[in-house]
Order: structure tokens, then sequence, then C-alpha cells
């Protein structure tokens, strides 16, 4: 079964009186397990492509599959329910709550799910520390950490939910080259030794190299799948 099916989607904007198409006619699937880049320059389309497979914005026309479920005409509470459960985000921001320690950040989303009670949350957020490498800094604040350490954080949130797929919009954009290869090479791992699905918004040809498979899109069109 495949995790991701977009079928002819478009994605149309206002703008003042004319309406700009940030996505025309695209097409794709993903299979699960596989790590994938949306590669393109800025503009392109491809983080609107991202926003749309994660549930975060719903296309013009067209449809989208995640598993079996067509999440094109989801209400916002059917796609919020969705997004907790079967999708997990990396930003290039990190997009950590200042005031929480990363225990309680990667803790946080699976406080609005009430099918993960309170042992098993602790356990879930023990684990995906220790995967990413930081069971010694769970006590720590985001502006006590690096920003690798602040991205393996948002790494181990993504992971807490259990899903199925993971989707990461230029992750390495504000990383120095050691530490964003060291955060791919984690991701990669991840990805191998949990058949986690990742999908990535990126120009850096470091993410490119390491995909198993790269899509291109130029002024809202595949060029190449």
């Amino acid at each position: 079964m495949l995790i991701v099916r977009v079928e002819h989607v478009w994605k149309d904007y206002r703008l003042g009186l004319q309406s700009v198409h940030a996505l025309r006619d695209v097409s794709l699937v993903v299979a699960p397990g596989h790590f994938l880049a949306i590669a393109g320059p800025s503009g392109s389309g491809k983080t609107t492509l991202l926003n749309l497979i994660g549930c975060i914005d719903t296309p013009t026309r067209g449809d989208i599959y995640i598993g079996d479920d067509n999440v094109a005409h989801r209400t916002p509470d059917e796609l919020a329910d969705l997004r907790a459960r079967t999708i997990g985000f990396v930003f290039q921001t990190f997009n950590l709550l200042p005031v929480l320690s990363a225990a309680e950040n990667v803790e946080f989303p699976l406080l609005q799910r009430g099918d993960i009670p309170r042992r098993e949350r602790l356990a879930r957020v023990a684990h995906y520390l220790d995967v990413v490498g930081l069971a010694d800094k769970a006590r720590h604040r985001p502006n006590e950490l690096s920003g690798g350490q602040r991205q393996r954080v948002a790494i181990a949130r993504a992971l807490a939910g259990g899903p199925a797929l993971i989707l990461a919009d230029e992750p390495t954009a504000n990383l120095d080259s050691r530490t964003g290869e060291s955060v791919l090479a984690l991701m990669k791992s991840i990805n191998e030794r949990e058949r986690t699905t990742f999908i990535f918004s990126t120009h850096d040809f470091r993410v490119m190299e390491m995909a198993d498979r790269v899509v291109s899109v130029a002024d809202g069109k595949l060029v190449s799948a």
C-alpha cells in the first residue's frame, strides 16, 4: 500500500485580483519506508506540496491520500486528528516551546491525545530522547541547547507520536555543515531501522545525495519524479 498518493493537485492563492498557481496538476506517489527529497528553488512550490501532504493546507483541486484516506476534503478537526496520529513534523526553525524542557517539548503533542496514558507518554519521551542521543539533556530548555541538539529534540518530538510519515521542511537550513550532516545521518538511520517514511522539502545537495529518490519542482510543476 502506498503511504502518500497525490493525484492531479492544484493549489491556487489570491494575490489582489489575480490567482497565483502555487501548484499545477501535480501527481506523486510515495511508498512506505522511502527517504524522499522534494527539491527546488525558493518559490518553486515544494513547501506548498509538503504542507498539503502534511494536512496543514488543502488543495484547490485534486485528491491527496494518506494511506487509504482521501484528506483533500476533510474538516479542519479531522485533519488535526489525522496529523496527530499519522504525521510527524521537523521544521528548519525547530519550533520548540522556549519555556519547556526538552522532555516537555517531546511530550507536549502527546498531551493532545487521549489514547496515550501518562506512563506510556513518559516512556515514549525517554525512549526517543535516547534514540536521538539526548537522554542527558532531558531537563534542558532550548536556550541551553545547540542548534543541532534542538533539531534532535524536534526529531524526537516528531517520532514520539508513532507516525508512519515524517515531513521535514528544510531541516538543515539553520545548521552548520557538520551539524547538518550529523542530523541527516540520524534521520537516515531511523528511516532504515524503523522503516519510517521521510519526505523532505530541500535545496540541500546533502539531502538529495542521501535520498532514495529525488523529485524536482519548478514553477509549481513536477519536472522530474
